[in-house]
């Protein structure tokens, strides 16, 4: 249908001006599913592998084989959307999705559950990017913001409800919702999307470019392998590394150097391509380099906290899935309010997006910070107010970044621009996640050796504490051995609590520091016009 419409120019001209507010809407609308997809299974795996009839390690893997096929096919998207047209790649994504949620569903076993997953993955990565380039083309730069708003809404606030939405079907109905639940989201999108949305007709001249003069398909095959092989290598080695101990296991081993080894060479070889599957030479365009630096960083600290928080609240505090995701809440309500209020800001031309990134980025590092003072007696309203203050920072973090990141762009470079904006973002996101479960773990490792050096097991004190604890039990009918045993029990299990605590503390104090490191660094960007021309030459 789209190519249709390009071929034919006066129906494009005839065709009834469509608000580009309902574009936005429609495209955001799969956008968010798909993002809420990402973490809404992470609470309902133990509920999984139950109906399975599999270990938990086993069905990680889940969430793993996404992950892969989602890392592969986001950087291509921009490639693919230019053979097979915008908008009928876009609804092949929603419905590839759509379909592939209902044999999540249905799954009957493991083997067919994974299959399911890698197609929803692939399906599911070409969404963000797209929508990203759509929200683009459709509003002129003067109201580019505005859209950027909607969209920092969506991608902030899916991957935070996710696993509140996910435990809560798990809870009351049945985990195989967690993807059914997808099915009407996914039709209504692709009714609305085929009614709404369509490839604007200068899209046409980009879409020539990927054939030759003979009408045949210039398909860059090595950069595909390359980038494919290279991507999925370094997702299965940071979503699996803590798993398999990392360097001590050598199939993580050979993931790394199968991983490192092919992005490498990609990047060269896409360098050196008359027309890459990846335009990494857009990275010299000053401001979209420095951009791509703050989507990773964006990425990096948004997903580390999400995934932090829940553990934190749920593991040391007692809190149920539900409860755990009420302390997201505000930051999300927070976002919605104030998004919009920076897309204003920036339209209007009352603060340089340069100025108000930089503020974003000071407080949210600030937040960080601040969670990293918490203890155990730290309350809801405490974890709460925190993640409002990083949801006030996110909240003017997004729009600005994405007016700076095009710029210095050209039409014509938008649609590649969003598949690596994306891409950066989608990394920060897994490296992000592994340095929480890792650095989460290494550092509880080294709060107990610490303070095991400095308790030891004669300790007056402790051993004063054990026999209270112990004559308590003996009293209430335990016999003292068990007693004892119990007492020892108790205050072992109040040391891991507070040495986890503080390994938690520790990643949140790092986010911080890396944050409020890389907010000068926005400094470094030219200054432009905003809601300007970007220039041709670039």
């Amino acid at each position: 249908m789209a190519t249709a419409t390009l071929a034919n120019p006066a129906k494009a001209a005839s065709r009834p001006l469509i608000n580009p507010w309902v574009v936005a809407l429609t495209v955001t609308l799969a956008t968010f599913m798909e993002l809420l997809d990402t973490s809404i299974a992470n609470v309902s795996l133990p509920y999984i592998a139950g109906g399975l009839g599999r270990s938990f390690d086993e069905v990680t893997w889940i969430l793993t084989t996404y992950l892969v096929a989602n890392a592969v096919v986001l950087p291509m998207s921009a490639w693919l959307s230019r053979v097979f047209g915008r908008k009928n790649y876009y609804m092949a994504c929603v419905a590839l999705f759509t379909i592939t949620s209902f044999f999540c569903g249905i799954a009957p076993s493991l083997g067919i559950m994974l299959l399911a997953r890698v197609l929803q993955g692939v399906g599911g990565g070409g969404l963000a990017p797209v929508e990203q380039a759509i929200l683009v083309d459709t509003f002129p730069p003067a109201k580019r913001a505005s859209a950027f708003a909607l969209y920092t809404v969506a991608i902030v606030t899916a991957p935070a409800i996710g696993p509140v939405l996910g435990g809560w079907i798990t809870d009351n109905y049945n985990w195989r919702w967690v993807f059914l639940i997808n099915i009407p989201i996914g039709a209504l999108s692709l009714f609305l999307t085929n009614r709404f949305v369509h490839d604007p007709p200068a899209y046409a001249a980009e879409r020539e470019t990927v054939r030759d003069a003979k009408g045949k398909l210039k398909v860059d095959g090595i950069g595909i392998a390359l980038i494919g092989l290279g991507s999925a290598a370094l997702e299965v080695l940071l979503d699996r590394g803590q798993i398999d101990d990392w360097f001590g296991s050598s199939f993580i081993t050979w993931m790394f150097v199968i991983g490192i080894a092919c992005l490498t060479t990609a990047v060269f070889w896409e360098l050196r391509h008359p027309d890459p599957v990846i335009d990494f030479h857009l990275l010299k365009v000053r401001n979209f380099g420095i951009s791509c630096v703050f989507y990773f960083t964006f990425g990096f600290g948004l997903f580390a906290s999400t995934t932090m928080i829940p553990q934190i609240l749920q593991s040391l505090y007692g809190y149920r899935a539900i409860d755990a995701g009420l302390v997201l809440g505000p930051g999300a309500l927070v976002i919605t309010m104030l998004a919009p209020v920076g897309a204003q800001l920036v339209q209007r031309g009352i603060i340089h997006p340069r100025i108000l990134l930089f503020g974003a980025l000071m407080t949210v590092g600030i937040s960080f910070i601040h969670y990293s003072h918490f203890n155990l007696d730290t309350d809801y309203n405490h974890y709460a107010w925190a993640r409002a203050l990083q949801g006030l920072g996110y909240a003017f973090f997004f729009v600005p970044l994405s007016v700076i990141s095009y710029s210095q762009l050209s039409p014509a470079q938008n649609n590649k621009a969003s598949s690596l904006t994306n891409f950066f973002r989608n990394w920060g996101g897994s490296f992000g996640i592994a340095f929480v479960t890792t650095v989460s773990e290494r550092r509880q490792n080294f709060h107990q050796a610490r303070v095991g050096n400095n308790l030891s097991g004669s300790s007056h004190y402790l051993q004063q504490a054990v026999n209270q604890t112990a004559a308590y039990l003996q009293a209430h009918g335990f016999s003292h051995a068990d007693a004892l045993s119990a007492a020892y029990a108790r205050y072992y299990n109040q040391l891991e609590a507070q040495t986890r605590l503080l390994a938690f503390m520790d990643c949140f104090y790092v986010l911080g520091v890396i944050t409020l490191i890389a907010a000068p660094v926005v400094l470094l960007t030219k200054n432009f016009k905003v809601g300007g021309k970007a220039p041709a030459g670039h």
